[in-house]
Formats: structure tokens, C-alpha cells, sequence
């Protein structure tokens, strides 16, 4: 994709925030557009009707995620046929036994948008009258369009724990109750009102391909309640730099929501947010657009500034999503948006989660890896910020994305192996320490581990080695690590899924699923033996 010329010195455009390079964005872009309709003007008045379909008007304000209850303009039929919702997805509200979101696309403005929900396919008696988010990106390459989206989401509360609903999307024009729409309904069950057994999955850095296609696939067939993504979701952004020069194309949204469809249309599609999530455009800390396309739980510091934290309890399990760019020493673009609001909140939280009798594990994910010996290396943002508070509340797995591959540590404590995790070993956070686990093979090209660390993993166990590699400083300089943690690695494209029990003897047994099928990892997390 072209970027455009933007007469910055790459010195200078590395120091820019978030919040600078939207400013920027926006200045620049109101600029083009004042030219524009000079030009316009000029040309109409001297009879140049070629210009009638091109005013300037392209780059005008219009409804954003920051205007969500404005009006989108009258339906559009193409080939006498209304246009028909895509890209389903779904997501807990913060009490996933009662509440769920479910959002979709279209492609074009309709009327009257809403969602139908029922017990049975055949009596969808509840409607639900869906948010327009109108989103609108201008031409940021010379080679790119601009792109009008519409994201519609409806909110589901009051719900039955324990349950299988149906439900369709539609609009006038569209009614997915009607016998010849039957085709296009979706299912969903809400959260037990008592613990039980269940599986979740998990990974990151997905994008479009034919390796997330197959990823998406096998994890529909381990029949998970929930699937965490985290971060770097489809990939727009193409560079991920948190610089002004990032490329950016909008319909990878498009592409991305329809290749996902297949499974999130049944499985809360739960994201946070990456350094590729991060969208200058649309507001000034980069998550307009994941505003405009999620509907996530609102129960984190601040859900409409940062839509990639909040936390849910499934069962047993206390989730945390945290949104690591606020902590990033390696790419700092957001580093301290929320001038230390999110790590106070998350002290809280995990102590509220700790002190809940009805949690018997704490799941915590986030894009950027704590402990990593791939490309990335890993973030000492994140060492510095949370993984002291991971400690204090004996967090029982942590699961990153980032580096392109299947990492898994021994139990982490002060930075050292507090006890080593073999391949099918049980370990105990109380007293071993926290697991770490980079789930990062979820679609985008590989990456690769340090000079002459080979993989090994299940059924290709090595002898254990010291790995030289690095973290990132606050200085963004990186710093040399020689580690011991490093215990299963694994250079494919890959999953997590974890099968959780409750009951007198609950346990978290972690599975790491490759593309074809084939286990490479697993281990159990058994607390207070």
C-alpha cells in the first residue's frame, strides 16, 4: 500500500503519540479538503462539469464511533435486492450468565436496523432495536478509496442463564424471521448460573489467511464457551508501529469480520487491543474504530476510551483484558494514555476476583509478552507495570500474543524458574509461580526464535537450554537476557485451548493445538495442593 509523502523526518515521526499523529491526521486531511472544494468551486464556475460528482465534501465530519446515534441515510438496493448483514460476531456484556452483544455489518446504509431473539428458530418474539456506528475513513494512500462503514450492534440483557437462544439480525427489508432468511440464524448460550466444566480458547495475531481460516476452524470443533483474541486483531493497520507513516486499509475490517463469521457468530469473539490496533484516524488514542466494531464489556477504568479492558467471570474463571500499549516500552506510541489508571484498576480487580469465594482461577490476557525469547523479545513495560501485580494476586496463566509463535515458560516467579513445567507436568501458582504463554500463531507469517534455538515440544522434547535473548528498556533500547524459562517453543501456526473443572478439585488443563490437529503442548494448573 502507497503512503503518502507527509514531510515529516522520520526522527520526528517516531516521537509522535497517538494523540499527535490524529491531530496531524485530521489537520491534514481538513487541509486536502479545503483545496479541494476551492478547486471544485473554481471549476464549476468555469463550466468543468466533470468536477459536479467530487466536491470536497469527501473529508467532511461525519458520524464516527464518537456519534454512534446518528441517523445513517436511506436504504440501498443493489440489483432490486436489499442489502444483507455479514460479519456476526459476538461478546459477553459483564455478567456473561445475563448478558450478551451481538454485533454485524453491512455494506451499505439500511433502515431501521434491529435483532430478533427467541428459545426456539421458530418464535424469535423479542426485538431488539440495534446502534448504528457509522464509521468513515478518507483516502489516507493515493491508492486507496475512501471507506464508509456500518457496524450495528444490539444489546441483550435480562437473560436466562444456561441457555441456548437463536436469534438474526435484519432490517426493513431484511427480516431474519421470515421462512426464506431461516438460513441466515445464529445461536448462542449464555454462562451456567453455577460452575461446570467448559472449555475456552485462545490466541493472537490473527489477520486474514488461509492459516487463520483453519485456526477458526478447529477451534469451532473444540466447542468453546468463549474464545480470547489478544491483540492485533485483523491487521488494517499493516505496519503496527504507532507511527504517522503506519499503513492503513479499513476494508481488511470487511475481509476480516467475514472470514471470522463462522465461528463468532456462536462464540464471544472476546478481544483486546494490539499495536497493529491502533487507528490514528479516528481518535486521538487510535480506538475510535475499535469502538465503532466491538461491543465489549464496559466495566473496565474507562470502557469508551479503552474498549480492550474490562473482565468477565465464566463459571469459576476470572478473565482480565488489559490493553498493553498503555505499558509498552518497545512501541510507546500509547505508552501512559491512562496516566496509571489502568494498572490501579487492575490492582483492584484482581483483588476483587481474588476475594470472590465462586473464582478458583484468574486468566489475564494482553497483546504484548512479558516472557519471550521470539522477535519481539519481550516488553519490560510490561515486566515493570504488571508482573508484580500479577504475583501479588497469584494470577494462574497469562496468555500474550505478539511474537508469531507457541512459547511457553516454566512457573515465572521473580523472574527466575520458580519450578520447572515439563511438557504434561502439573504446576501449582501458589507456590511455583505464574505460567506464561505466547499464543501467537493465530494467522500472520511466522516468526522465528533466537540463532540456533531449535523448537521443542511435545513428542519433540530437547534437552533443556539456556537462551540468549533480550527485553525491551524504558529507554526503548534492548537489553540482553539469558533465560532458563523457556520451556516448550514451537514455530507453526496455533491455539490454546484450555478445559476447565470445577467442582471439589478444580484444575485448568492447558492444551496448545497445532494447525493440523496435532498437540505440541499441555500441562495443568492445579492450585493450594
Amino acid at each position: 500500500m502507497d503512503t503518502p509523502n507527509v514531510g515529516i523526518p522520520e526522527r520526528l515521526a517516531q516521537q509522535m503519540t497517538m494523540a499527535e499523529q490524529h491531530e496531524y491526521l485530521r489537520g491534514r486531511l481538513s487541509r486536502r479538503r479545503v483545496l479541494a472544494g476551492s478547486f471544485a468551486s473554481a471549476g464549476v464556475a468555469g463550466g468543468l462539469g466533470l468536477l459536479a460528482g467530487s466536491s470536497g465534501s469527501a473529508y467532511a465530519e461525519r458520524p464516527t464511533a464518537a456519534h454512534p446515534l446518528a441517523s445513517p441515510p436511506a436504504p440501498v438496493e443493489v440489483d432490486g435486492r436489499l442489502v444483507a448483514p455479514f460479519g456476526r460476531h459476538l461478546a459477553f456484556g459483564a455478567d456473561p450468565r445475563t448478558q450478551l452483544r451481538v454485533s454485524w455489518q453491512v455494506p451499505l446504509a439500511v433502515r431501521s436496523p434491529y435483532l430478533r431473539v427467541g428459545l426456539k428458530p421458530w418464535e424469535l418474539d423479542r426485538k431488539v432495536e440495534a446502534e448504528v456506528r457509522d464509521l468513515r475513513t478518507p483516502s489516507l494512500s493515493r491508492k486507496l478509496p475512501e471507506v464508509e462503514q456500518y457496524y450495528l450492534h444490539a444489546a441483550l440483557d435480562g437473560l436466562e442463564p444456561g441457555t441456548t437462544y437463536y436469534y438474526g439480525v435484519g432490517h426493513d427489508g431484511f427480516d431474519p424471521a421470515s421462512p426464506e432468511r431461516a438460513g441466515t440464524l445464529g445461536t448462542f448460550r449464555t454462562a451456567p448460573a453455577r460452575p461446570e466444566k467448559f472449555v475456552f480458547t485462545a490466541f493472537g495475531d490473527q489477520g486474514v489467511s488461509y492459516h487463520a481460516l483453519a485456526n477458526d476452524q478447529l477451534i469451532l470443533g473444540q466447542n468453546p464457551s468463549f474464545h480470547l483474541h489478544a491483540g492485533d486483531i485483523c491487521y488494517a493497520d499493516t505496519t503496527g508501529h504507532g507511527k504517522d507513516t503506519d499503513k492503513y486499509d479499513a476494508r481488511v475490517w470487511d475481509t476480516f469480520l467475514a472470514q471470522t463469521e463462522s465461528v463468532a457468530k456462536s462464540v464471544p469473539w472476546m478481544v483486546t487491543t494490539g499495536n497493529h490496533d491502533m487507528e490514528a484516524w479516528y481518535s486521538p488514542n487510535g480506538y475510535g474504530g475499535q469502538s465503532a466494531r466491538w461491543s465489549l464489556p464496559e466495566n473496565g477504568f474507562d470502557p469508551k476510551g479503552a474498549p480492550g479492558v474490562y473482565s468477565f467471570r465464566y463459571g469459576n474463571v476470572g478473565v482480565v483484558a488489559l490493553d498493553a500499549n498503555d505499558v509498552s516500552y518497545e512501541i510507546p506510541a500509547n505508552k501512559g494514555y491512562t496516566d496509571g489508571k489502568q494498572t490501579a484498576w487492575l490492582d483492584r480487580r484482581l483483588g476483587e476476583l481474588r476475594a470472590d469465594d465462586d473464582v478458583d482461577f484468574v486468566v489475564v490476557f494482553f497483546h504484548h509478552c512479558a516472557y519471550s525469547t521470539a522477535t519481539h523479545g519481550s516488553d519490560g513495560g510490561v515486566r515493570d507495570a504488571w508482573v508484580p501485580l500479577f504475583a501479588k494476586h497469584q494470577v494462574d496463566l497469562v496468555i500474550n500474543g505478539h511474537n508469531h509463535v507457541y512459547e511457553r515458560t516454566d512457573a515465572v516467579k521473580g523472574g527466575e524458574v520458580g519450578r520447572p513445567v515439563p511438557v504434561g507436568a502439573s504446576t501449582d501458582p501458589t507456590r511455583d509461580g505464574i505460567v506464561y504463554v505466547t499464543a501467537g500463531g493465530a494467522g500472520k507469517d511466522l516468526y522465528s526464535f533466537p540463532a540456533g534455538v531449535k523448537d521443542s515440544y511435545e513428542g519433540h522434547v530437547r534437552d533443556r537450554e539456556s537462551v540468549l535473548t533480550f527485553h525491551w528498556t524504558k529507554l526503548r533500547l534492548p537489553d540482553p537476557d539469558t533465560v532458563e524459562w523457556s520451556r516448550v517453543r514451537y514455530t507453526g501456526f496455533s491455539f490454546l485451548a484450555v478445559e476447565v473443572t470445577a467442582g471439589a478439585h478444580p484444575k485448568l488443563t492447558v492444551s496448545a493445538l497445532a494447525e493440523s490437529g496435532e498437540r505440541v503442548d499441555h500441562f495443568e494448573i492445579v492450585r493450594g495442593r
